[in-house]
């Protein structure tokens, strides 16, 4: 595997670049200024897509349940498919080795801050050090929301008890990316190499923007989607998850947009943070050595197709943003050819020019950071529950099945003519053999990520939990 890392280097190891991901929570794929949102103000992740290649057909492969939060991070940090991820990624056991792990071995200091949704057990594996740890999927208003997190300082026995724990006096965006600069000042970021993954958890809700931010878009000029609607057309399979009830139903137009102007303030909030990190690393002389991954670990409907969360496949919930931006990495560069989260880890360890462990099951994206033009995949398999599965191919199609108590639903779009998913083509006489070849490719597709549904049997040869896990 020929390394990616050029003649730049370490001056404490000759293979060590640093490492720096900023994840982002709920972040949907449009919502960057330079890429096409001419409403949001991002100036720093403008930075990076103009000091990038960024990743414009990034895909969360999906999840199980509702906290679709949860696998995400997981697959980030381990490479691996969402169908063999114990519990969905809520337990990450010793057999799969982890990006930070390896690195560890490899003499890094590993470093978190922000959010963790998986083991205790796991996480004391992965890190050397940390602070400001939340443990969980989202801030509640009762335990402090965005304004006062609950969060830990690092427990080098990895145990983290519940009385250890404090509400911070910060806003949670603030506190992470100070944490991270804190540590990128520090002698540890200097001694050796460094693994740094902030993981932030805004714009999940509550759409709580800092004072700064949060009159900062008016309503009344944001644009309502084009795929708007007050309901969703039929049961989806989760149309009661807690997300969906974030507002009142039917949707209106006026609550949409004021929730929009909140994400959007958060979002900017996000942005103000990450170039805090981004003036720090130049500050401290690190940036010239530091790949940067910058990633959303999924997205979100805001009201389209009448929906509010992530608990579907339509392109605002499984699309996010993705940008690298490093030594060795084109600038300004944009590859729209289909990519996961879970390529992150495999990509990495090509670029470190580090043996990456058996248990990765995604691909390296080292080829398109070689040539941006170049593709690793021919199409996209997402899942989300026991009851819904999609694929997406290179010449613009996208089919979406459903089945939620016994009935069987069929979704095709034409992304290139159809881009917000506004017009199903399903009972298009002239496109039932498209619909046959792409259903064939999907069970393909589900057998070698190792999904147990059988989309040609009337149940999908469900278990009985899961039937009775869905609707």
């Amino acid at each position: 595997m020929g390394t990616l890392l050029g003649q730049a280097s370490s001056k404490t190891n000759p293979n060590g670049k640093n490492i720096l991901i900023l994840y982002s929570d709920d972040q949907t794929f449009r919502t960057i200024r330079s890429l096409g949102n001419r409403e949001i103000r991002t100036p720093n992740l403008d930075w990076l897509v103009k000091n990038g290649l960024t990743f414009q057909q990034a895909h969360v492969m999906g999840g199980h349940q509702g906290a679709v939060c949860i696998p995400s991070r997981a697959m980030l940090l381990t490479g691996r498919y969402v169908n063999r991820l114990p519990n969905d990624g809520s337990t990450i056991p010793d057999s799969l080795i982890s990006l930070p792990e390896i690195l560890r071995t490899k003499g890094y200091t590993t470093f978190h801050t922000g959010k963790w949704h998986s083991d205790k057990k796991s996480y004391a594996r992965m890190f050397s050090q940390a602070d400001h740890i939340f443990f969980g999927g989202m801030h509640f208003p009762k335990e402090g929301g965005q304004e006062h997190p609950r969060v830990n300082h690092f427990d080098p026995t990895g145990q983290y008890p519940t009385e250890k724990s404090f509400l911070s006096d910060t806003y949670s965006s603030h506190l992470y990316a100070q944490t991270a600069i804190d540590f990128l000042g520090s002698t540890s970021a200097k001694e050796k190499p460094f693994f740094c993954y902030v993981a932030f958890t805004s714009p999940h809700d509550p759409r709580s923007p800092s004072p700064k931010f949060a009159n900062a878009y008016d309503p009344k000029n944001i644009t309502l989607p084009p795929n708007f609607l007050p309901e969703h057309p039929f049961n989806d399979g989760d149309l009661n998850v807690r997300d969906e009830n974030l507002l009142p139903h039917p949707r209106t137009k006026e609550a949409i947009k004021k929730d929009i102007a909140a994400y959007y303030g958060m979002i900017s909030e996000l942005d103000e943070q990450i170039g805090r990190i981004i003036s720090t690393l130049k500050k401290e002389g690190l940036l010239e050595n530091t790949l940067i991954v910058f990633a959303g670990d999924n997205g979100l409907a805001m009201g389209q197709h009448g929906l509010l969360g992530k608990q579907n496949l339509y392109e605002h919930s499984i699309r996010v943003p993705m940008i690298f931006s490093g030594p060795g990495i084109p600038k300004n560069a944009k590859n729209n050819s289909f990519v996961y989260l879970s390529d992150i880890a495999p990509t990495i360890y090509e670029y470190m020019n580090i043996q990456a462990p058996k248990i990765v099951e995604a691909k390296s994206l080292g080829p398109i950071l070689r040539n941006p033009t170049s593709s690793v995949r021919e199409n996209i398999y997402n899942v989300y529950g026991h009851w819904s599965r999609s694929i997406k191919t290179k010449d613009g199609y996208k089919l979406i099945l459903y089945n939620v108590d016994g009935v069987q639903t069929t979704q095709l779009f034409n992304l290139k003519t159809d881009p917000w998913e506004k017009h199903n083509l399903a009972k298009n006489k002239r496109l039932q053999a498209q619909i046959s070849r792409m259903r064939n490719l999907l069970k393909k597709e589900m057998r070698e990520k190792h999904d147990t549904l059988q989309i040609d049997l009337p149940d999908w040869g469900r278990t009985a939990s899961q039937k009775s896990s869905g609707s």
